[in-house]
């Protein structure tokens, strides 16, 4: 699944980034890689997506989201 459909309050692990060469700069540069653990503290429609990761407040692009696969962190 991609980071855009994990919902509100919820973990996952990201297992995959893929885009354009700036898209995977800028989000490695901020943290963001393959067995990186994210808490999706916002997901509202239309509006960035959130995270919470490596303690880090991240608000990332939606559409952008939709290029970082996750797996859901079950309790």
């Amino acid at each position: 699944m991609s980071l855009s459909e994990v919902k509100e309050n919820k973990e996952a692990l990201i297992s995959e980034i893929s885009g354009d060469t700036r898209f995977m700069s800028r989000i490695t540069s901020i943290g963001l890689t393959p067995g990186c653990r994210v808490r999706v503290v916002k997901n509202d429609k239309n509006r960035p997506i959130l995270v919470y990761s490596r303690d880090t407040m991240i608000a990332l692009n939606r559409n952008e989201c939709r290029g970082i696969t996750v797996e859901e962190v079950t309790a």
